[in-house]
């Protein structure tokens, strides 16, 4: 197959093989795929306050009124988001924990109203959504673990303190219940495929991953031995403990050999191989797995991959490989973080949001304004009623929240500036002395998300804790994305292209060539055009002669554009030197 004339579509990205008349494109970045090609991914956006230390653990359960609740964990201490102002509470056991190790992460599921937590430094961790107010030791004495997966009924834990090769499970639907006796309690030590290094849960049957070897755990209802724990795989296993996520009834994982996904029922199939494996392997930091984390986007067909690679930040994650499951295509994200995972956004009130808006004023006092209400004292404004730099003289209500001793002052009030450090709160009646702190919301139109966004709370999307500990959604503007053609030949002979027609809706497209003599050089770009009034990008110098030739597009940061498939290529052939 040599250049053609017409469309020459963008291939699937497989950077693991040669992209010469293979159909493949080796250069794709920050977008997605679709089945005409490939879309935009839009910047991370933070939507929380941020946590004090980095994420070493994440997760949201729903609260029985449907209303979501979402935990995070330290490397010492677990906490609770306050959706109202979006800052964090820590809800540790009393006294906290020993600190995780650094290659390791909290662990959390929820059975009915209950979340568990846990590391293998602490007994499981339990908080029930509605009454508790921290989380407490999970009764029974139940095994100190690293990982914890739901199988039909059961919590089963693995990764057990002092029992590396144990899987062991409570009684069916008794969380407390660990005397290996009791409602089918049970444990199971397993004779050969080394540590367990990883559990995935499913409603019948649920996946075990040890360094060499794969299990399915099936619940077998009136059987002595409660599950029926069977090999599917040898040589093979999990390569990190968080590197694995069911999506779609299938549990999408990465072995030492590849990425791979188990059907119900099934046996690891490779979704990676000669596509993007080797080109992963020799890219990842081995020594920092625990920042190898899979997750999905029930939104989409997709599941990310998110890992560390040699050259990146220390503590962070810098790249996001993502599988679409339906059209079995990867494509590669350069974003940067600290956890991944899939979330449900608190629904809020308008005046709950203004709390996380920003232009955030800070509350330095507060005082009876000699006829009964509530003056403030605010600080860092500019002189000047109204104050210049700010939006009190845009807005009817303010937002008062963390006011501590006059806590009157706290809700949303009508107000009237007095000068350009105090406001009254109209219809407050003061009572109890300042003591200090609180703050005033910030302004809605300046959030870093769209407001429409809030009427799909319920809705699971793909979540990030980003590189400054804040949570947030992938909901800004779109990525720098770039694609590139699989590179053509013209069978022997040269070609000359005078210009590319980039079939694209975005309006700012920029497109260049990359061109070499030789498969054995390398490739040299030429300066980018943007498209004209005829949708065509001159080739710079009215056009290039060459041997071997891809041409690249490129949606610059922010660009608004849904679509791009290929290139409609302008060209000749000249001669055969």
């Amino acid at each position: 197959m040599g250049i053609e004339s017409g469309l020459v579509k963008f291939g699937s990205w497989a950077p693991d093989v040669s992209d010469i008349n293979t159909g493949v494109s080796a250069n794709i970045l920050n977008v997605v795929p679709r089945a005409d090609g490939y879309g935009p991914f839009p910047d991370f956006q933070a939507f929380t306050q941020a946590l004090p230390s980095q994420c070493r653990g994440f997760f949201f359960a729903r609260n029985a009124d449907s209303s979501i609740a979402i935990f995070a964990g330290t490397a010492s201490d677990l906490y609770l988001l306050n959706n109202s102002t979006f800052a964090w509470t820590k809800v540790s056991l009393s006294g906290g924990y020993s600190a995780l190790s650094s290659n390791a992460n909290w662990q959390f599921v929820q059975f009915n109203t209950n979340v568990i937590a846990v590391q293998v430094n602490a007994p499981p961790q339990i908080y029930t959504l509605g009454t508790s107010t921290n989380f407490a030791n999970l009764g029974g004495s139940p095994p100190q673990a690293s990982y914890v997966a739901i199988i039909n009924r059961f919590l089963v834990l693995a990764g057990i303190s002092g029992f590396p090769y144990r899987v062991q499970w409570s009684g069916l639907n008794a969380l407390t219940t660990w005397d290996n006796i009791t409602a089918q309690s049970n444990f199971q030590d397993l004779a050969d495929g080394g540590l367990v290094t990883g559990i995935a849960g499913g409603d019948q049957f649920g996946v075990i991953f040890q360094q060499t070897s794969i299990r399915s755990m099936i619940f077998a209802p009136g059987s002595a031995v409660v599950f029926d724990i069977l090999r599917i795989a040898t040589n093979d296993g999990l390569l990190a403990p968080q590197a694995v996520i069911t999506a779609a009834d299938n549990i999408f994982f990465c072995s030492p050999q590849g990425f791979k996904m188990i059907a119900p029922g099934g046996y690891p199939t490779p979704i990676g191989r000669e596509q993007v494996d080797r080109t992963f392997f020799a890219n990842v930091d081995t020594a920092n797995l625990q920042l190898f984390i899979a997750a999905t986007d029930p939104t989409t067909t997709r599941v990310y991959f998110a890992y560390k690679s040699q050259h990146g930040t220390q503590g962070q994650f810098d790249t996001v490989l993502v599988y679409d499951i339906v059209l079995q295509r990867w494509t590669p994200l350069k974003v940067s973080g600290q956890y991944l995972t899939a979330l449900a956004r608190p629904g809020l009130t308008l005046e709950a949001l203004d709390a996380i808006a920003p232009g955030i004023i800070n509350i330095t006092g507060a005082a009876n304004n000699g006829h009964g209400a509530v003056r403030l004292t605010l600080s860092g404004l500019t002189a000047g009623t109204p104050p210049s730099n700010t939006n009190l003289n845009i807005e009817n209500t303010v937002t008062v929240y963390g006011v501590v001793g006059t806590t009157e002052a706290n809700g949303t009030h009508r107000f009237t500036i007095v000068d350009s450090t105090h406001i009254d709160l109209i219809g407050s009646t003061f009572t109890n002395a300042y003591v200090s702190g609180g703050s005033i919301g910030g302004a809605l139109d300046q959030l870093g998300f769209s407001l429409d966004a809030i009427s799909l709370a319920s809705l699971v999307q793909l979540a990030m804790v980003g590189p400054t500990n804040a949570v947030g959604f992938f909901t800004g503007p779109n990525l720098e994305g770039t694609m590139e053609t699989p590179e053509q030949d013209a069978q022997g002979r040269r070609v000359f292209v005078s210009a590319i027609r980039p079939m694209t809706d975005a309006p700012n497209a920029a497109v260049s060539l990359a061109v070499r003599d030789t498969a054995q050089a390398t490739s040299v770009y030429t300066a980018e055009t943007t498209v004209n009034q005829i949708g065509v990008s001159p080739i710079q110098g009215g056009g290039i002669d060459t041997r071997y030739v891809r041409a690249k597009v490129r949606n610059p940061y922010g660009s608004v554009w849904t679509y791009c498939m290929g290139v409609e290529p302008e060209f000749r052939l000249t001669g055969t030197v």
